[in-house]
């Protein structure tokens, strides 16, 4: 696989030369966009670590009562003739620690994309570099989310994908992508190339978009099950007002070393350019494991979601309230007993530019 991803790469960039050369410099402007984001989370229980958490583990807004960053995302593009790059930057608690870089932890910043891309037609294109993940239906950056807190799915899943990925656009309905990874979420992966991936686009009509996503790999050289995850995410606007969304994943490692499954449902309504209200509803459960003989069941996790969009130009309001029940005690009480619900309200203010 090194190979093949070394000879795709020689060949990408050389036509990047040479294509800029040969045409007319039509060059479009540098365009700058970002965001910031604060919250503020109270968890119901009462319950805090000692540094600060509360109880739901997901990715992001994990802050018991206090007021919290997100992070400050900066995202610079451009293109130039056939070629183009992108360059995004975050600073902050949200985007930070997605990608493990070996000997490195801590940084104050993140690298969110940074890839290079070439049209070679109209149809077909190259893409190399460190790039969101095409897995899943929510992102790292809470402008591309209704709610501001994460599915499970999304934070068990991958951020991002190192790589090299071709896409083949057969006509305005279907795409084809197919690409070469490394490990999840490592820009820098001393394990070599180790992940193949790909994803087929269909838009049956206008506003219904669907992707079929597939991901296959080794996560490091001591795991001796191969990874594989089978995606699906899809979104209809059904009218001008009302959005539905599902996201439905199957992550199973070889011999029985465990994996997840689950779904989430999103609906969104706008009542007017100002206000919108929006319910994801989930399940999520890890897989049953067996280590010399012994299974282990897996826990499994139900949750809802309501959150509002207030919206006043760039500036959203997110009031969100999330209840999250699990099938076995895992989550905790002021008094450190154990339980099986929590629950939480946060209110997110997110600023996009």
């Amino acid at each position: 696989m090194k190979s093949i991803t070394k000879i795709s790469s020689t060949f990408m960039f050389c036509a990047l030369a040479l294509g800029a050369n040969a045409q007319e410099n039509e060059t479009s402007p540098l365009v700058i966009t970002g965001s910031a984001d604060m919250y503020y989370k109270y968890d119901f229980s009462g319950y805090r670590t000692e540094n600060g958490y509360s109880n739901i583990p997901t990715s992001f807004a994990n802050e018991q009562n206090s007021i919290s960053l997100g992070m400050l995302d900066l995202a610079v593009s451009k293109k130039v003739n056939k070629a183009s790059f992108v360059g995004e930057i975050s600073f902050g608690p949200r985007g930070q620690g997605q990608s493990i870089v070996p000997g490195k932890d801590g940084d104050s910043f993140h690298l969110q994309n940074l890839y290079v891309s070439y049209d070679f037609t109209d149809k077909f294109s190259m893409t190399a570099g460190f790039m969101g993940t095409f897995i899943g239906y929510e992102i790292i950056s809470p402008t591309g989310n209704f709610n501001y807190s994460t599915s499970y799915l999304f934070s068990t899943g991958p951020f991002q994908n190192a790589g090299i990925k071709g896409t083949y656009t057969f006509s305005e309905k279907v795409s084809l992508m197919v690409g070469l990874f490394n490990d999840w979420n490592q820009y820098q992966d001393l394990n070599g190339v180790s992940h193949v991936g790909a994803q087929l686009h269909v838009s049956p009509v206008e506003g219904w978009d669907a992707y079929l996503n597939f991901l296959n790999g080794h996560s490091a050289p001591d795991v001796s099950g191969t990874g594989t995850i089978f995606d699906l995410t899809t979104s209809y606007q059904i009218t001008d007002a009302f959005k539905l969304g599902l996201n439905g994943a199957n992550y199973k490692i070889s011999d029985d070393e465990g994996g997840y499954h689950g779904g989430a449902l999103y609906a969104q309504y706008a009542f007017s350019d100002a206000f919108a209200l929006g319910a994801r509803g989930e399940y999520f459960k890890n897989k049953d494991t067996t280590v010399d003989n012994v299974k282990t069941e897996g826990t499994s996790i139900k949750a809802i979601t309501l959150s509002g969009n207030v919206k006043a130009g760039p500036l959203t309001i997110i009031p969100e309230l999330r209840l999250d029940s699990g099938s076995e005690e895992i989550f905790f009480k002021k008094n450190l007993n154990t339980t099986k619900t929590a629950s939480q309200f946060l209110i997110a203010a997110v600023y996009a530019f």
